[in-house]
């Protein structure tokens, strides 16, 4: 049995089956609404049921209140219709020329940049090409038929060469074998892109890039796409790691910071030992951002990294600074159970 999906914000339609989510009924009608992991553990799919009745599968605990589910909110990525539904969800946008797809790719680089991160580089066919946003993710796919999710970090004019980031696990699944056997030739294949992380290029509102870890990967492909494209708003990195080594890429942001007069980078380190020699910032990286920026009310946020770092972002901002919630932006790097499929990108 089908049931019509409406979008109430662009008065749009689309039939969505019992048994299937409405975000994944929308992305196959050709509709991006904000989502990031498609696993109820993240979000980013939240909105509102207008009119109709849905039935919610299970999702992480704390993502969804109970007081959220009174006022009528719900995860599209676990909702599926009990009757024909309207829906309000934020930023709903055409999925336009980009096709999913599943292809081979071959490892042209495997650097390993700090104790537990790697920077791979894949190389898809050469009748081949893979359209995506700057900022969204890909799903590696797994022999056993599980999946792991990595950022693209790569903008789409450098396209040669697909690049991820990718931290070290102890004894993931997918990690351990790369980090201990993983070498340059290896065959993976991968499905994708998938997300909504992604520049919101017709604003013009400054940007305060918020990033944790290797939740820069995302973000250094939308810096590197806007600077492409000559887009001069003003735009802040706030880049956290324990120690100054997880910043493995600081020199790359540091060039942007000279290069750009529109552009600062601002690196915070929350557990800088003695022989670390840190003078910079220190504390959480959002919190920083906040100290900066009080009144975020003319801003757009982008903010990727760990739930802790995003979840906490998206609160202290919209409560304390202004943000308007429609102007943040998130990708939450959930790291998948082992029975998990398919799961949100993992650090």
């Amino acid at each position: 049995m089908s049931h019509t999906i409406t979008l109430q914000s662009i008065n749009q339609t689309f039939p969505c089956a019992a048994d299937q989510t409405i975000l994944d009924a929308a992305l196959k009608a050709g509709f991006i609404i904000p989502y990031g992991c498609r696993n109820g553990a993240c979000g980013s799919c939240k909105g509102s049921v207008v009119s109709g009745e849905i039935a919610m599968g299970s999702y992480a605990g704390g993502v969804l209140s109970d007081g959220e589910k009174v006022q009528g909110k719900a995860l599209f990525c676990k909702a599926t219709p009990c009757t024909d539904v309207t829906i309000e969800a934020r930023d709903v946008r055409r999925l336009g020329d980009i096709a999913l797809k599943k292809l081979p790719a071959r490892v042209e680089h495997l650097d390993k940049v700090a104790d537990d991160v790697a920077i791979v580089r894949l190389k898809i066919p050469a009748n081949e090409k893979l359209q995506f946003h700057p900022g969204q993710y890909i799903e590696i796919l797994m022999r056993d038929g599980r999946r792991r999710s990595f950022s693209l970090a790569n903008a789409t004019h450098d396209d040669a060469l697909l690049e991820l980031h990718i931290r070290h696990l102890k004894d993931g699944a997918f990690t351990e074998p790369l980090f201990t056997t993983g070498k340059v030739k290896d065959i993976w294949r991968f499905e994708g892109p998938y997300g909504s992380f992604f520049l919101r290029e017709e604003s013009d509102k400054p940007i305060i890039f918020i990033a944790s870890g290797t939740g820069f990967a995302p973000i250094k492909g939308i810096i590197e796409h806007a600077n492409h494209l000559g887009i001069t708003r003003p735009m802040v990195l706030y880049w956290g790691g324990r120690r100054p080594a997880d910043l493995y890429l600081a020199h790359l942001a540091k060039a942007w910071e000279e290069k750009h007069a529109h552009f600062t980078f601002i690196p915070v380190v929350s557990e800088a030992s003695a022989a670390d020699n840190w003078a910079g910032r220190t504390g959480f990286v959002h919190r920083a951002a906040m100290e900066d920026f009080p009144d975020m009310a003319g801003h757009q946020v982008y903010a990727c990294g760990a739930p802790i770092v995003v979840d906490s972002a998206r609160a202290d901002f919209t409560a304390q600074c202004k943000l308007p919630e429609n102007e943040f932006f998130a990708d939450s790097f959930t790291i998948a159970a082992a029975s998990e499929l398919p799961p949100a990108p993992a650090p």
